[in-house]
């Protein structure tokens, strides 16, 4: 598999790819809760691009997935206990993770989680972590398989939400492969 860095150029197709998302995964409503304009965000997805943290994954042209991996952490992640304390600069945090809504449930979601451990540690980050709201159980049980460990929750606001519990997960690097994942 291969991701690409995106570029301001696509933002179009890749707001096109999320509304697509959006609109036909199954059940999203109840485990992502995204819903067009409010999550994710026109703003958001232009901030990631700009910033260099969006990730395009694509098959013949098309998006098959997308995502952002930023090497910086938020202070929402501050009040969680980590396994490992590191600087916000220090660690890789995955964010707005789809799959192509024929696509899903094909492991495209699974490589592109590793993909963006290679990334991180490519870029020399300490630690690669992640937020899920707590309904999305599909997601936590993928990011388990993958290596991942829960961390704590965290009970906050959110457009598309309003106050909503989160569940905050760091990857176990113990230093095997990930391709073991």
């Amino acid at each position: 598999m291969m991701l690409y860095k995106a570029k301001i150029e696509d933002y179009d197709v890749i707001q096109a790819f999320y509304d697509d998302v959006t609109a036909r995964t199954p059940d999203i409503s109840l485990y992502a809760r995204w819903s067009k304009g409010k999550h994710p965000t026109a703003e958001g997805i232009r901030t990631y691009i700009n910033e260099g943290s969006m990730f395009l994954y694509k098959e013949e042209g098309a998006i098959i997935g997308a995502m952002a991996v930023t090497m910086y952490q938020g202070e929402d992640y501050h009040a969680i206990e980590w396994s490992q304390q590191v600087a916000d600069n220090e660690v890789a945090v995955i964010h707005i993770l789809a799959v192509h809504p024929d696509r899903q449930g094909s492991g495209i979601g699974s490589e592109m989680v590793r993909e963006s451990i290679r990334l991180a540690r490519e870029n020399g980050m300490k630690g690669i972590r992640l937020d899920a709201l707590a309904s999305n159980t599909p997601a936590h049980d993928m990011y388990k398989r993958l290596g991942f460990e829960y961390r704590g929750k965290q009970h906050l606001y959110a457009e598309n939400t309003g106050w909503t519990d989160f569940y905050f997960f760091e990857f176990r690097d113990d230093h095997q492969s990930i391709d073991n994942y």
